[in-house]
Order: C-alpha cells, then structure tokens, then sequence
C-alpha cells in the first residue's frame, strides 16, 4: 500500500564481501568513533598529568599490541620476542638522532623501518617451523638481542643506557604530557587505520588464508613463505613505532626495560583483547595498562598495613592471573564481548 514502508530485517545480514569487511558497519558506529576522537583530542584540557601519562602508555603500548595481533591473531603465527623489538624500535631511534641529528620526528618512523628489517632477518626460521618450534626461535630471538643491547655500547649504550632527546615539531618541543600525548594519538590512529585497511587487502587476506588452513592457501597459490615472513616484518614496524614513542617519552632508554616479561606482557594484551581483532589490542592494552592500578588501590582498601610489601606481589600476580580467567570464561576476549553486548542492544527488547 502506498505510503507503507517496507519492513526492515530483524537481524544482520551481509549480502557482499564489501560490506562484511567494511571498518565502520553502521553509521553510529562511525559517528561513535568521530565523537571518541574528539573527547580525546580535547581530554588534555580537562584531565590531571596522572591520567594522561596513562593514555600515552596505553597509546604506544596498543600501538605494538597492534602489530603482534597481525603475527599471532591474523596469521597464526607465535612470537615471545615482541619486547625485544619494541626495544629495538626505542633504542634506534635515539641512536639515530645522537649519532646523525637526524629529528626525532622523523627518526619514529625511520625505526619502524629498521625494526621491521630486523623482524623481517628473524622471521626467516617461521618459513619452516611452526607451533612449539617456533615459538622457541622466537624466544631465541629475545635473547639474542636482549645480549645485543647489553654488549653494544656504541648502539645502545650498554648497561648504562642512553638518552632519548624531546621530540621537535616545527619548533614546538613536545615536552609536556599535554603536547606528547598528540604525538602518540596521531600514530595510534595511523597505526588502527592501516591495520584495518591492511586486513582488508589481498594480503590481508592472505595473511588470515594461512592462518585458517594453510595447506588450502598453498593450493590456492599462497606463497606461505613470503606471507609467514611478512608478518613478522609488519608486526615488527608496528612495535618498532611504538618502542621510539616509549624512548622518547621517557627520555631514556636502558636494555633491562625490554626484558621477556614486556614480551609475555604483550601477548596478554591481545589475548585478553581478543586473538584476530584491531580494536581488541587497545581494548587489551587499555587492560593491562590498567590493571596494576586499580590492584593497587584495591590492595590498599583490602589489604592490612602490616603486609603492604605484598602489593608488588600482588599487582604482578594479577596480570597472570588475568590471562588465566580470560582463556577460562572468555577465550575470544574482550573484543567479542564488546560485540556481544552491540549485538544484544541492537535487537533489544528481541532476542532474535
């Protein structure tokens, strides 16, 4: 009848790879992302030094977390050596700058770059090994670049360190909070948008192609190679960005920061965050970042005075106690939850 309008589906159905694939899936969604942007970008006139140091180590924390859920959750592949190269990342950049004057705003991105060669040389031994193997190189990768930084004096500065100079833009020293904290959210969204749109790609696909079933990609004509070596080329520039934002950041950077701890840090966050999924490593790095915190103000509401030493325990307990519960009650992570909970208020008060 005319003026009756049709009715629309109960559901979410997706007639086209375009649509399935698409960044934002509805229009809120995109509006969401835009208002979240902007309270973000006003956040510095509003909140304390506190909570903005917070959102710069969630910033390029979530920027390595990134990378290491393109190796380990979109292409299958494992890796307990990601602190090694976000240090990497932190110690090159600084080289660079005090060995060639080089500014330290284009000495970030020059460290992706050579992180990502150094990614790229250890992630030779994944075009033949896989599972346990492999994971068991990539802890020897660790190593052999933690025993790197401490005997490189010229490159690192050994044991004693180097340090890191205050990022210059266009004259502005970046040497607040309030100002550092633009940097590291304009490579926070750099690095989500190419993350995303990278999935979206022929390699992108490719990469989640020898992930699901890798003898089906080789079939298909999937160089398992190229792509498995890929990756760790691509998760290494993304914690090669973020260790330079960390270095700067701090003003220093010293070899015992990039310990195997960061590493199995790491993949917590994209564990809890959720395996295969963007959003799920900031959603994991918000997590982690944040969880020694609100341990430390529940030690001190529960715990007595005469055992306070006990709240460092606690708060490094808590991070493996968190991975423990999530692979128990919520395998997928947060991510899915989070999608989960759309889904539901999507189709309220219907169930169907």
């Amino acid at each position: 009848m005319a003026g009756i309008s049709s009715p629309r589906p109960c559901g979410d159905y997706r007639t086209s790879y375009k649509s399935d694939m698409t960044i934002f899936p509805s229009r809120n969604s995109l509006y969401a992302a835009i208002g979240g942007l902007f309270l973000l970008l006003a956040f510095p006139m509003i909140g304390n030094d506190y909570h903005l140091s917070l959102l710069i180590q969630i910033g390029y924390y979530s920027i390595a977390a990134i990378g290491l859920n393109i190796l380990v959750g979109f292409t299958g592949q494992i890796s307990l050596g990601h602190g090694a190269f976000f240090g990497f990342g932190a110690i090159f950049s600084a080289y660079l700058n005090n060995a060639t004057g080089i500014p330290v705003f284009f000495t970030i991105p020059l460290a992706g770059f050579a992180t990502a060669a150094v990614g790229l040389i250890f992630g030779i031994p994944a075009a033949r090994i896989k599972g346990l193997y492999l994971a068991i190189a990539t802890l020897a990768s660790q190593f052999i670049l933690e025993d790197f930084y401490a005997r490189a004096n010229w490159f690192s500065g050994g044991s004693s360190g180097s340090l890191a100079e205050i990022v210059n833009f266009l004259g502005i020293e970046l040497d607040t909070d309030q100002k550092y904290f633009y940097l590291v959210l304009f490579w926070l969204v750099v690095s989500l948008i190419a993350a995303a749109n990278l999935i979206r790609t022929r390699d992108g696909r490719a990469l989640v192609a020898v992930r699901d079933h890798y003898l089906s990609a080789e079939i298909m004509g999937i160089n398992l190679t190229k792509y498995r070596i890929l990756s760790f080329g691509i998760s290494s520039a993304f914690a090669g960005i973020g260790g330079a934002l960390y270095g700067h950041y701090l003003g220093f950077v010293s070899v015992e920061g990039f310990t195997l701890g960061l590493s199995i840090s790491f993949l917590a966050m994209i564990i809890i965050g959720g395996l295969g999924s963007v959003m799920g490593s900031v959603l994991g790095a918000i997590f982690i970042t944040l969880l020694p915190e609100f341990t430390e103000i529940m030690a001190d509401i529960v715990l007595p005075e005469s055992i306070a030493d006990g709240k460092a325990y606690v708060k490094e307990m808590s991070v493996g106690a968190a991975i423990v519960l999530f692979l128990i009650f919520e395998p997928e992570g947060l991510a899915h939850r989070w999608k989960l909970i759309k889904a539901y208020w999507k189709l309220y008060p219907f169930s169907y």
